[in-house]
């Protein structure tokens, strides 16, 4: 038994999205991001959480118009000066820090989401190398995509964002109120 609604099509199960899931999934991540953002709405600003010594997400603000906003969510690690711990040549520590950074920033997790203002629903539009998340994948496909890949995304931030308000510090500036 499934969790995932089904209906018969030629003999086979099609998956059929549970809108109702996925609107409120949606809606509770909107208002999950406005916490998050607190009041870093403008285009370019940056909200910044430290969730331990190798572990930031990082919110940017990249689009921001009447009724929407375009955010752009990532993981990143503070990364050491690779010269701190090589006896290797400048040169050759900046290569391997280069090629060490890559290759961790391939398995950070990073998405799009798009913020409906009007409908005030949180919406992840693209994640990892998906850039167009569909609302239902035939299974199996080429990419291994999973049927439900649009729920599990957005279910993923929803996770994201209360491990980032529930554990998350932020390095706040006090202003003098003199």
């Amino acid at each position: 038994m499934s969790f995932f609604p089904r209906s018969k099509v030629n003999n086979r199960t099609r998956y059929q999205p549970n809108l109702v899931s996925l609107m409120t999934l949606c809606a509770n991540n909107y208002l999950l991001l406005l916490k998050v953002q607190a009041n870093k709405t403008k285009l370019d600003q940056q909200r910044h959480f430290f969730i331990n010594d190798h572990l930031t997400y990082v919110v940017t603000v990249i689009e921001v118009t009447r009724y929407t906003s375009l955010l752009k969510f990532e993981q990143t690690t503070f990364e050491q000066n690779a010269r701190e711990h090589n006896t290797y040549s400048s040169g050759v520590a900046d290569k391997i820090a280069t090629k060490m950074k890559t290759f961790s920033n391939s398995f950070h997790s990073r998405m799009s989401i798009r913020l409906y203002h009007d409908a005030r629903m949180a919406e992840v539009i693209s994640s990892q190398d998906i850039f167009q998340v569909k609302p239902r994948y035939d299974y199996p496909n080429k990419n291994m995509h999973q049927q439900d890949e649009k729920q599990q995304i957005n279910q993923f931030l929803n996770e994201w964002l209360h491990l980032c308000l529930e554990h998350g510090q932020v390095k706040l500036t006090l202003q003098n109120s003199r």
